[in-house]
């Protein structure tokens, strides 16, 4: 029988039949969160079978909503890496938390629109209390800390370049590159995330003008050889103008001399951003947060609550200490827009998105139940099963080949360094089912990579990675 009934009905139906997809959709979560430790970790894929599957709705006549629901997540079953398995070791997508779900839930149901304050006071002053809580947290003096959420790092990047630009050369807002009186340059580590190609090309300084710095030992920029480019590239009429400074390296954890990058950039006049997307979150342990010091001297810092601060996704920020920066930046009027509200900011104003979907509740509600003292065990705790991670490698021959107190160990096999070797050995542990991990290039070394990302992952997990990577190089 289906749950609606027919026409318009559909988008608003009887309580009844509502509350019958909600306990269907509750169900489902709990048969999720009971069953995935025992599936594989991912399947392969027929992708001709997946599309007839999916364009088998081709809504020409409604579907029951119990067999749209059923069906879409049996979809998502075959069809998935599961990110939410304990043996999840790979990219920085975790489990999300029971309470970032919830708040994904709540969002979607007020749909509260995050463009004008005064459409959503409670939503941006929940956001603004997070942002100045995290800054807190990073050195920066809570009540100056402004910011705004954004869909992802790559978003909350792209503003700090445009925050860099505009506070760097004021006519640039107005008039463009046009008047610049040469090309702008920015330096990032040839480790970092490459968004800054996507996002140089996206700014109009072209991506030719991204300086990917080669990483010395450890894997760290370093301060001596940035300083030699700024210099040479200063000598040929160019405009260095922003240094990107990374704290957790995708590929390998690791987090750059923050101080000594600082006291460049003051030295020669550059801004500093630093990219802190996954490492960032060591911020709320007191025992990790050492790690980060030096980022306080930043000009922006970028922070991704869907990494190891365990919400769904998306949910980045940017975060800095020039408010009157960012505004200067994304400043506009508009007669259709409410009038502004004294002693408040309309995100709009601060932010490259407009209409904008209230993405710091599930952060907000996670925090909330866990508190600091929550999250601090949790993180610390990832860190240790990292540590016995790198200790079980090791003491079955592995060369672990990066350096970081970040939970990403990166490891080698001693007697075959090749790409393709690898690369064989990650595609194995993969398709057997028990484990996902990934082949990475280290200042082109090959190697094996695992991040300890999920909440539920345990040292019997630990265990059996090690165990699928021994089997996989016999």
């Amino acid at each position: 029988m289906d749950d609606f009934p027919s026409g318009r009905a559909s988008f608003d139906p009887p309580p009844e039949a509502a509350e019958r997809v909600w306990r269907q959709v509750v169900d489902l979560l709990r048969d999720e969160r009971e069953r995935t430790a025992g599936r594989d970790v991912s399947a392969p894929v027929d992708v001709d079978g997946l599309r007839a599957a999916v364009g088998a709705y081709d809504f020409a006549r409604p579907v029951a909503a119990r067999e749209a629901v059923d069906g879409v997540a049996e979809l998502l079953r075959a069809a998935t890496v599961h990110t939410t398995h304990p043996r999840y070791f790979g990219l920085f997508n975790p489990a999300p938390t029971l309470m970032g779900v919830v708040g994904e839930t709540l969002a979607a149901a007020f749909n509260p629109q995050l463009a004008a304050w005064s459409h959503a006071p409670a939503a941006a002053e929940i956001e603004a209390h997070l942002l100045r809580f995290l800054g807190g947290r990073l050195g920066h003096p809570p009540e100056r800390v402004a910011g705004s959420f954004t869909s992802g790092g790559a978003e909350a990047n792209l503003t700090a370049v445009l925050l860099a630009l505009t506070r760097t050369w004021p006519e640039y807002g107005e008039k463009g590159l046009r008047a610049l009186p040469g090309r702008p340059l920015l330096y990032a580590s040839a480790e970092s995330h490459l968004a800054w190609l996507k996002i140089a090309h996206a700014t109009g300084i072209g991506r030719e003008a991204v300086r990917l710095v080669r990483a010395g030992p450890g894997l760290r920029m370093e301060a001596a050889r940035l300083a030699e480019l700024v210099a040479a590239d200063r000598a040929r009429g160019d405009l260095p103008f922003l240094v990107v400074a990374t704290a957790g390296t995708t590929g390998a954890g690791v987090i750059d001399p923050l101080h000594d990058l600082a006291g460049l950039c003051q030295d020669h006049g550059l801004r500093l951003h630093v990219d802190a997307a996954y490492g960032g979150a060591a911020a709320l342990s007191d025992r990790l947060r050492p790690v980060l010091d030096g980022i306080e001297r930043a000009d922006s810092i970028t922070l991704d609550a869907h990494k190891w601060l365990s919400v769904p996704m998306g949910a980045g920020a940017l975060l800095t200490t020039d408010a009157e920066g960012l505004a200067e930046t994304f400043r506009v009027t508009t007669s259709y827009m409410p009038d502004e509200i004294q002693g408040t900011v309309d995100p709009y104003t601060s932010s490259q998105q407009w209409s904008r979907r209230f993405m710091g509740l599930k952060l907000f509600l996670s925090l909330a139940v866990a508190g600091r003292a929550g999250y601090a065990e949790q993180l610390e705790r990832d860190a240790g099963l990292a540590d016995a991670l790198r200790e079980g490698l090791a003491a079955t021959g592995w060369k672990i080949v990066n350096d970081t107190p970040l939970p990403v160990v990166c490891f080698a096999d001693p007697g075959d360094g090749t790409w393709e070797r690898h690369e064989a050995l990650a595609r194995a542990v993969v398709e057997s089912g028990r484990a996902w991990i990934s082949p990475v290039r280290l200042d082109g070394r090959a190697a094996l990579r695992a991040c300890v990302i999920s909440h539920r992952t345990a040292l019997a997990d630990v265990e059996d990675l090690v165990d699928a990577v021994n089997k996989a190089r016999t």
